[in-house]
């Protein structure tokens, strides 16, 4: 059986086509201003890319802020559900996984799970960049590097310092201000990705401390970003193969297990 999810973000859109219980294709694209034909051309592209005939697939799923948007999709599941589903598929080294942490380009979200794998409880920081990877890419662009030059920047600090702005717009006058004070950019760069860190660590423990706990989303490719939650929670994190596309994932066994139980519950 062939089913697919698509997670419509609202920075990228990610599609998963599952073949069996292997992935037989995927993309990540840029959502653009028009999230809903995005999502049905990067679907036909992935598809085309895999060499696999739309007809041949049996249910899609969308899921993500903009899930209702794509109406060629069968079904719709939330991407909290999403994402807890296609992290428990992935093959953990480290054990059954009980904490998920989903780091996006505007929102961060903090999963705890049972261990039946079902949701127990979860957090949602939506509401503000910081804690997100939107706020990494503004800091990013007032030092004037890229994206990958900031990590690689935060990676070579060797001085802690700390950046007291918890806002996105006040952390963008706190850079110019530690410029205007000398201090380097790998030093600033390393402090935007602490602050970030103590803030997902937050919400990690008041959901969940429980092991093993998974890093995915866009925020999972950053190694910066990764090493800083290991310190700020003094343990290791498992990252899958293709962190971005775990919520994607998700959707697809959701449609595929909804076809083979006939269970409304199954997404």
């Amino acid at each position: 059986m062939i089913t697919a999810g698509i997670d419509i973000g609202s920075t990228t859109t990610k599609i998963a086509i599952l073949y069996g219980d292997s992935i037989a294709g995927s993309l990540i694209v840029p959502s653009g201003t028009l999230p809903a034909q995005t999502a049905q051309d990067a679907f036909d592209k992935c598809c085309k890319a895999g060499g696999i005939d739309k007809s041949d697939i049996s249910a899609v799923a969308a899921t993500g802020y903009g899930r209702r948007l794509a109406k060629f999709c069968d079904m719709v599941i939330t991407e909290i559900k999403a994402c807890a589903i296609g992290a428990m598929h992935t093959k953990s080294p480290m054990g059954k996984i009980f904490t998920i942490i989903d780091i996006g380009g505007q929102d961060t979200k903090v999963i705890s799970l049972n261990e039946k794998g079902d949701i127990e409880d979860f957090a949602m920081n939506d509401k503000c960049a910081a804690g997100t990877g939107r706020f990494l890419e503004m800091l990013a662009n007032k030092l004037e590097l890229s994206y990958e030059d900031f990590i690689e920047a935060a990676l070579r600090s060797q001085t802690m310092i700390q950046m007291n702005s918890t806002c996105a717009v006040f952390a963008e006058s706190e850079v110019i201000s530690l410029l205007a004070r000398n201090i380097g950019k790998s030093d600033i760069a390393a402090a935007a990705h602490n602050a970030i860190s103590d803030r997902v660590c937050s919400m990690v423990r008041r959901v969940s401390s429980k092991e093993v706990i998974c890093l995915a989303g866009g925020g999972a490719r950053n190694k910066a970003l990764a090493d800083a939650i290991e310190e700020g929670l003094n343990k290791k994190v498992y990252i899958p193969d293709n962190p971005q596309i775990i919520v994607a994932l998700g959707a697809a066994i959701a449609a595929r297990n909804k076809i083979l139980t006939g269970e409304d519950n199954a997404i």
